[in-house]
């Protein structure tokens, strides 16, 4: 087994929650009341933040977009990508689940609840905007945080870092198109070029980035490598807690003018997770795959790379969208019901080990 390998099988299955993971729903709540406090106390200078931009997208929530994802791309082994045969039925769940469904039916809900049920209560002007975030928010499976549910359910490591480094391997090519489709059929204008570009700058580069740092700190040693993956791990999750900051602090007027809205872009997304993940756990019991295979798989079919979505649309849409603020939503309820998947998945092991048996 390589070096890589045994690294990330640590990751995925050895390394306890840091203070960061275990509280993070907090940090998130703190960091949504911080930001609406300090833009409406310093409205000023965050225009003036929101005005640092090239070619549409924010240069300091650009940095702060690569020190998230860089880290957690670290963890990655690609070469893994040869192990997809050792657990073929629930790499093709999971895949069915991310590609085939996941996007479309996030696409249907938020026609459903955002173009038709919720349409008296949110800004007339906004609904193409929080259609496109939800659509964005979908279209990325999760990455980095996949292992710490993996970790929680005892799933089996070599599948899910098999199956995030496929997952990563179709984003790159698959994402800018997926979206592009989904939001040309909810009648909204795809700029292409500022997709195409957030592809770039918010996958492509930090993974060649990311795959050459990881290469040339395991070279200096396995002692180095978690080292320093330690520390950027802290940094990502603070360039996380402050991107949060930036988003609320444009958004907090209209927070405070419509707090209804949090509420009303969280019911789709509730129900899109619950529903991809219990797909993925039943389609996993119905094709024979082990606990510990299915866990995972459900759990990487239901959450989403939120660092990936908030970027693309802060690019697309602007700071001040209802795309930012929709993918915000999702950040804002995707811990704690990603801790709800992973109990009930837990608390259900003796039913589905029980369905294995009867086969």
């Amino acid at each position: 087994m390589s070096v890589q390998c045994e690294t990330t099988a640590k990751l995925a299955a050895g390394v306890p929650m840091s203070l960061f993971e275990r509280w993070l729903s907090l940090w998130v709540a703190l960091c949504i009341v911080a930001g609406i406090l300090v833009g409406q106390m310093f409205p000023a200078l965050f225009q003036a933040l929101g005005r640092m931009e090239v070619a549409q997208v924010n240069l300091p929530v650009g940095l702060l977009i690569w020190v998230m994802i860089i880290p957690m791309l670290m963890k990655i082994d690609f070469s893994a990508l040869h192990r997809v045969k050792e657990h073929w039925r629930g790499i093709g769940v999971t895949l069915f689940v991310n590609w085939a469904v996941k996007p479309f039916s996030m696409a249907l809900l938020a026609w459903v609840f955002i173009r038709h049920l919720f349409t008296p209560y949110l800004p007339a002007e906004q609904l193409d905007s929080y259609v496109a975030g939800l659509i964005l928010l979908a279209a990325a499976p999760c990455t980095a945080m996949v292992f710490v549910w993996s970790r929680l359910t005892g799933g089996d490591p070599y599948f899910t870092l098999t199956q995030v480094a496929l997952n990563d391997s179709i984003m790159i090519v698959a994402f800018a198109p997926i979206v592009g489709l989904l939001l040309g059929l909810s009648a909204i204008t795809v700029p292409w070029a500022t997709l195409f570009t957030s592809v770039l700058l918010y996958i492509v580069i930090p993974v060649i980035l990311a795959q050459v740092w990881r290469s040339a700190w395991l070279k200096q040693g396995q002692a180095k490598f978690d080292a320093a993956l330690a520390h950027l791990g802290h940094l990502s999750i603070l360039a996380l807690l402050a991107t949060l900051v930036l988003l609320f602090a444009f958004q907090g007027e209209a927070i405070l003018k419509h707090p209804l809205i949090i509420t009303l872009l969280a019911v789709p997304i509730l129900i899109q997770v619950l529903f991809n993940a219990s797909l993925a756990y039943w389609l996993n019991r119905q094709v024979g795959e082990k606990h510990n295979i299915a866990g995972p798989s459900a759990l990487i079919g239901a959450s989403n790379f939120f660092e990936l979505a908030v970027a693309a649309a802060i690019s697309l849409f602007g700071f001040e969208s209802g795309a930012a603020l929709a993918t915000v939503v999702g950040v804002l309820i995707e811990v704690p019901v990603m801790l709800l998947v992973v109990k009930v998945v837990n608390r259900s092991r003796g039913w589905y080990e029980a369905g294995l048996v009867a086969r």
